[in-house]
């Protein structure tokens, strides 16, 4: 990743951040003023995104740093290690919320709710639903994984806003007030739903799960005269920091010259049909056909 582009990430973050965190205060001022143990953890969620956004920040400034005698590959993978941080912080806020709602559960307390409150958590429930799309088109465009795992957090405060809106309303309605630390566990549902997503996402580029298919590799490889067979294909990393390495087989007889310039043949057709931002390895092996012996 550019520095141009880890500073627009830094950019997205910023913005993210100032968003979540009025956001989060408003949903535990409500909260607390009506006595909602949902809607107070529901901002407590949100107040995990806030946080997660100065992760985020953190991470990326040391994941943009250039490579160094020490860190010959760079300082990218930061970025997943703060994404994992990110699934800690938001497995610790689920706990917290399911035993607060359980304490809910032996001392009930039912929500004083008003149209002011109702009308509150739908404002912010809009400005959830557009932080979580601009943050992971983003995210995309960019190939960030921090905001994209960080947009997969504020994703699940949508749902979880959702639900505590619709509690809310039932109890308005005359549903008993049990229905709020219920939902209170549904939101902590998401959240530990949210940690696993991440936890999984960011983990799997951490031990270098196959990104790209082997065959696909292949099939690109054979796609040349000169390339007889292709073997031990892997592939590691993620979007914007792809690695590839293989081992090509060729005539013998070929020239060092004609072998170098083949290899970087290959590597252009891979980063057209796969990814521009993919970094591939050729090892050049000779092929001997295999000559039937007649009795």
């Amino acid at each position: 990743m550019t520095d141009h582009t880890y500073k627009k990430v830094r950019q997205v973050l910023w913005i993210i951040l100032f968003a979540n965190l009025g956001v989060a205060f408003l949903k535990i001022f409500v909260g607390n003023i009506i006595n909602s143990s949902s809607m107070t953890a529901d901002g407590f969620h949100s107040l995990t995104d806030g946080s997660s956004n100065i992760v985020g920040l953190i991470g990326i400034r040391y994941a943009s740093k250039p490579v160094d005698e020490d860190h010959p590959y760079g300082h990218g993978k930061i970025e997943m290690l703060t994404g994992l941080f990110i699934a800690g912080m938001l497995f610790f806020i689920g706990v917290n919320i399911i035993l607060n709602a359980i304490s809910r559960f032996m001392n009930p307390v039912a929500p004083d709710i008003t149209m002011a409150s109702l009308i509150a958590l739908l404002a912010t429930l809009l400005v959830n639903i557009f932080v979580s799309y601009y943050e992971f088109s983003t995210g995309k465009k960019l190939g960030s994984p921090i905001l994209i795992s960080d947009s997969m957090h504020t994703r699940s405060d949508i749902y979880v806003s959702l639900g505590v809106l619709v509690t809310l309303i039932a109890i308005k309605i005359g549903l008993p007030p049990i229905i709020d630390p219920i939902a209170s566990l549904v939101v902590a549902g998401f959240i530990m739903h949210a940690a696993y997503e991440i936890f999984k996402n960011n983990g799997e580029i951490l031990v270098d799960k196959v990104v790209v298919d082997t065959e696909k590799i292949r099939n690109i490889a054979l796609g040349f005269e000169q390339v007889k067979d292709a073997h031990n294909i892997r592939s590691r990393g993620c979007e914007h920091d792809l690695h590839i390495d293989m081992h090509v087989m060729i005539e013998p007889d070929m020239s060092v010259e004609e072998s170098h310039k083949l290899m970087h043949n290959i590597e252009d057709k891979i980063k057209e049909e796969i990814n521009n931002n993919v970094q591939v390895i050729v090892h050049i092996e000779p092929y001997y056909a295999k000559v039937e012996v007649l009795d």
